[in-house]
């Protein structure tokens, strides 16, 4: 599968006590109308039990200037996104609360419809529910052969 190209977004959630955020390539458009979205997350991981538990989160999607941003939300042991956004462009969702990067290509924020685990992950289709303007420019950021890569 590493063979397939994907776009990389970052997911983010406000649960009230903190921020949660994690790096997601498995995310897709389900339907246009109305307006819904799939994200796959690992199922024993604290952000598949956070997304559950809160039911709303904001979807960044990645350009290629913001790799370095991508490997932070990935890396394992990762602070609070509200830290790893500190020196980034950001506000909260108005519908969500949850952090939205200010120079994402797009953002939308969703609330959850439907959840399946399937295999060793939790797949939460969502409801867009919000598109808060952001400023994003340039290539997506895609990830590829497990390294990230620019689409010209």
């Amino acid at each position: 599968m590493s063979a397939f190209a994907t776009g990389v977004t970052v997911v983010t959630v406000a649960d009230g006590r903190d921020d949660i955020g994690a790096t997601v390539t498995a995310f897709g458009s389900v339907s246009a109308e109305p307006a819904v979205i799939s994200v796959n997350v690992d199922s024993s991981g604290y952000m598949a039990e956070v997304m559950e538990e809160v039911g709303a989160f904001a979807v960044n999607v990645l350009g290629s200037s913001q790799k370095a941003l991508a490997g932070r939300f990935a890396a394992a042991g990762r602070p609070s996104a509200r830290l790893l956004v500190a020196n980034q462009p950001h506000d909260r969702g108005d519908r969500t609360g949850a952090l939205v990067l200010k120079e994402a290509l797009v953002a939308l924020e969703c609330r959850v419809r439907h959840t399946v685990e399937v295999g060793d992950h939790m797949v939460f289709f969502a409801d867009v529910i919000g598109l808060p303007g952001v400023d994003g420019r340039g290539s997506a950021l895609v990830r590829r052969e497990r390294r990230y890569q620019d689409v010209e």
